[in-house]
């Protein structure tokens, strides 16, 4: 049962020696391990799929559009002083109605899935406590986020749980360890933006955000202020992902270990990716949103393991293009863009207004996503209950972004996301190389301007921490409309993207890594280290 917490084998007692001894995969031992045969004497990824799969689930799917729309609720810090807020969102089992009707175990920040939503003003710091109450080990990203390196969530730096011993098998001796409480400490020295929190413990990363371990944040500044776009209850969180389930409710994923404890990655015919049949949106299965007749700003990020979306307006409001984006990853765009399709690969968002002023009231409007037939078709609905006088706008100019010159550019590096051999079994890599903590893909100066060329076989959203990028070309072309600042770039089959970055805010070491979680379990992870 997916949640359940049975011990595996003999456990080992960690001391301060043994603490170094991660639970992690890497050049030292990641396919070794996680590549191994399952019970059922199948090799990881052996002959299956490079593309993802669907988990059907067991029971009967609910009716769409029947539970209003969620809206996470905000943290509330724990204290303040003149520079810092300061949360606990310590992450522990729950039970939460997500079904109707049925009680599903979740492992979620402050208990919830999605977690709480952080808010956070441009410069004041936020320090994030937590105290591990689940039965493994964690590790918290803030995703999107300009952070040190301590704080970053890099993947060997696991928070250990509180109570219980934990084995570990693998020496990194650079790791940040601690055992039952630590905290992040997020200066937030960066614009305005949506960002997400997640799990990023080494090998584990995909079963325990599938489990609930996410959730959104927003960063405020004046420049974003000033703009008269929609606020309050017309900024609406849309935290999109897809989950499968058995009959009782409980969270299905092909895991070769339940507990994820022991034996990482999930069942051969998965290796490509997991998708469910359940489209979730805030944690509920395709709600429905009653607005006003007047613009509505949406912040979407898509929370799930592998799959992609392309979501359209059906139909499309009167008078006006479906969507307004108005920023991406790292924020707003310099000009609004109209577009009839939104594409969110994995750890992507959009911000985007739609305008309901030309639906009369009734009028339904659907959420789809033409990625996938059936289920995972649709999204979620909107329903048009009433008139409301609108004063908001979009304005022609948003905000002025620096354009990196790749003249500057110090260096060019190419790095190829695919499949290969590891350690003699079938895996994932960049460059030929599964993941090593010890190794360093880059080593960028602190201020340089670097240019990365990055080439796929399948679809690999490729997510760099620490720092924001731009793209350049796509295929060697300019991409046809401003991406803005970007963290994720979403790379399509035997395709090539150049982009461009300058390493400054901290120096360390951080990961960038498939965003497939599924692939970044399995190794398709490398480091850079800010010298």
């Amino acid at each position: 049962m997916v949640g359940a917490t049975r011990a595996l084998g003999p456990v080992v007692t960690l001391s301060r020696r043994d603490a170094l001894r991660l639970l992690g995969a890497g050049a030292l031992g990641t396919f070794a391990a996680a590549a191994t045969t399952s019970t059922s004497g199948c090799s990881l990824l052996g002959s299956g799929s490079p593309e993802p799969r669907l988990l059907a689930s067991e029971g009967p799917l609910p009716a769409p559009f029947r539970v209003p729309l969620p809206v996470p609720a905000v943290a509330k810090p724990v204290r303040t002083d003149a520079t810092t807020d300061y949360y606990d969102l310590s992450p522990r089992v729950a039970e939460q109605e997500i079904l109707p009707g049925l009680r599903t175990r979740i492992w979620g920040y402050a208990g919830r899935f999605p977690g709480p939503t952080i808010e956070a003003r441009s410069g004041r710091r936020v320090v994030v406590h937590q105290t591990n109450e689940l039965p493994v080990p964690v590790v918290t990203h803030l995703h999107g986020g300009r952070t040190p390196a301590a704080s970053d969530g890099y993947p060997t730096d696991l928070l250990l749980p509180s109570h219980g011993d934990f084995p570990g098998r693998m020496e990194d001796p650079r790791a940040n360890v601690a055992r039952g409480s630590r905290g992040y400490d997020f200066p937030m020295d960066q614009r305005a933006a949506a960002l997400w929190y997640h799990d990023h413990r080494m090998d584990f990363t995909a079963p325990q955000v599938w489990r609930g371990l996410a959730g959104m944040c927003f960063v405020r500044d004046d420049e974003e202020d000033a703009l008269p776009l929609p606020r309050g209850e017309q900024e609406v969180p849309l935290l999109i992902c897809d989950r499968a389930f058995d009959a009782d409710g409980t969270l299905r994923y092909p895991a070769l270990d339940p507990d994820l404890r022991a034996e990482p990655g999930v069942r051969e015919a998965y290796a490509g990716g997991v998708f469910g049949d359940v489209v979730l949106v805030n944690g509920a299965p395709w709600p429905s949103l009653d607005v006003s007749t007047r613009r509505y700003r949406f912040r979407i990020l898509n929370a799930s393991n592998a799959r992609r979306y392309e979501l359209s307006l059906d139909p499309v409001p009167h008078g006006g293009p479906a969507f307004v984006q108005i920023g991406g990853d790292g924020g707003l765009l310099e000009h609004p863009l109209a577009r009839s399709t939104l594409t969110l690969a994995p750890a992507e968002r959009l911000d985007v207004v739609v305008d309901f002023a030309g639906c009369p009231v009734g009028t339904t409007v659907l959420l789809r996503n033409s990625a996938a037939e059936g289920p995972a078709g649709r999204v979620m609905r909107f329903r048009v209950v009433r008139k409301e006088r609108d004063e908001t706008s979009v304005p022609p100019r948003l905000s002025r972004i620096e354009r990196l010159d790749p003249a500057r550019a110090v260096a060019t590096r190419d790095l190829s996301f695919e499949s290969g051999d590891v350690h003699g079994h079938s895996g994932w890599t960049i460059n030929g190389d599964p993941f090593d903590p010890t190794r360093a893909s880059a080593r960028p100066r602190f201020g340089s301007t670097e240019v990365w060329r990055l080439t796929s076989d399948v679809a690999h959203p490729v997510h760099l921490h620490l720092v924001h990028f731009q793209v350049l070309t796509i295929d060697g072309e300019r991409p046809a409309a401003d991406l803005g600042w970007k963290d994720t770039v979403d790379l399509r089959p035997a395709q090539t993207v150049e982009i461009i970055a300058r390493f400054d805010g901290y120096r360390g070491r951080y990961a960038f890594h498939c965003h497939n979680l599924e692939h970044e379990d399995m190794a398709m992870m490398g480091n850079f280290e800010v010298v």
